[in-house]
């Protein structure tokens, strides 16, 4: 599902990948084995991180979209599209029109196992993946040993220093793009304020959770469910799932657990990602006193992931990825919205939030090698969007 197929004169199309030069990156390793490329882009941003020799600006209307880009594939004829995201709306129209002409469509996201993976898919990410989710699908597979990743050497401060430089140029140059619009806000200065934010919090959170790991690992052990929350934005959950916020999430857990009556805690963590933007803790001990339970609920922010995992009782997500690495620390995991891992056998697919608190089934490790193995060798690639190119993409390389 990952493999890109012949690069040699082909024509291709990046359509606004990631904040930063990855696109520029693979746009030059193609064009030297043949391809002809093309990048488009919807801001200033898009425009800094390109080569300016193939760059095509869109600066219409959005509702203007789907025929530009239309004519753009038959007129230039784009055999292969490569875009990052699938719910924003410029990469879901130029989606549903490619298929109609049959244009190769190669979606990139995050990595769905991390570190060291980013994912890349034909089609669709997350929810709109083509990958089987039926049980008898992966049971048949072999199970062989999966090489171990590379180390890729992400670069927080590429990560950073790339996402400022494109708000900001963004925002400086945005008469230039008069109808562009963000999937999020699209404010430099909001950014750049919740990046400082950020960065101050997690500097002072460890020094007043420095206690819970070992806490989490010793009286804490097995005596408490986990609950990862998703950033306030995130697709998977506005898309993906019956959720339009994260406070209802908060809220449908609250309830149910109270109505468990069990003696068990409740440990929230907040994603990083959202460190500078959001806080749920009051909300959190604000609607667990009114259910009476604020004594067995505990929220976290930057306390150690795997510690987490490895200690719950079992782990309530709606579709994060940290679901599967809960799997992979054997620890019982529900999902309450549509995620590519709830497989029975894995996951307690199908069974009530209700009940989950007191009956968990653990996943099954044969299965759960087998699908990992296949996640890897078909949708994930072993490179960085902030540090090594996916060795897939190099060997395109001229010897």
């Amino acid at each position: 599902m990952n493999d890109i197929g012949t690069i040699k004169h082909k024509n291709i199309l990046f359509l606004q990948g990631p904040m930063g030069n990855f696109f520029k990156k693979v746009d030059d390793l193609f064009a030297k084995q043949g391809a002809t490329t093309y990048k488009m882009g919807f801001n200033m941003g898009d425009s800094f991180f390109s080569n300016h020799t193939n760059y095509i600006p869109y600066r219409d209307k959005p509702e203007n979209f789907s025929q530009f880009i239309k004519n753009f594939l038959i007129k230039q004829r784009i055999d292969k599209i490569f875009l990052f995201g699938d719910c924003r709306f410029y990469q879901r129209t130029a989606i549903k029109t490619a298929i109609e002409l049959n244009v190769d469509i190669f979606v990139f996201e995050e990595g769905y196992i991390r570190p060291n993976y980013i994912t890349m898919e034909r089609y669709g990410v997350n929810d709109f993946s083509k990958i089987s989710r039926e049980r008898a699908f992966y049971e048949k597979l072999d199970l062989e040993e999966v090489p171990e990743a590379q180390n890729v050497h992400y670069s927080q401060f590429q990560m950073v220093s790339s996402a400022v430089l494109y708000y900001l140029v963004s925002n400086i140059f945005q008469k230039r793009y008069p109808h562009y619009i963000h999937h999020r806000d699209f404010s430099a200065m909001k950014e750049a304020f919740f990046g400082v934010r950020s960065f101050i919090r997690k500097l002072i959170y460890p020094l007043f959770e420095h206690q819970y790991k070992k806490i989490v690992a010793t009286e804490l052990s097995k005596k408490y469910f986990f609950v990862p929350l998703q950033t306030h934005n995130d697709f998977q959950v506005l898309e993906h799932s019956e959720y339009k916020s994260v406070e209802k999430f908060i809220i449908e857990i609250l309830e149910s657990f109270a109505h468990a009556r069990t003696s068990a805690w409740l440990v929230f963590k907040h994603h990083p990602v959202d460190r500078g933007r959001k806080n749920y803790t009051k909300f959190i001990k604000e609607q667990a006193k009114l259910l009476n339970i604020e004594k067995r609920v505990l929220v976290l922010y930057d306390t150690h992931l795997p510690t987490l995992l490895k200690n719950a009782i079992g782990t309530v997500t709606i579709n994060s990825t940290v679901g599967l690495s809960s799997l992979y620390h054997n620890t019982p995991t529900i999902t309450l919205g549509n995620a590519i891992y709830d497989i029975e056998g894995l996951t307690c697919k199908g069974m009530r939030l209700d009940d989950f608190w007191h009956k968990q089934d653990s996943p099954d490790t044969e299965l759960l090698q087998k699908y990992k193995k296949f996640l890897i060798e078909n949708t994930q690639l072993n490179g960085s969007f902030y540090g090594k190119l996916p060795k897939e993409f190099q060997v395109l390389k001229p010897q």
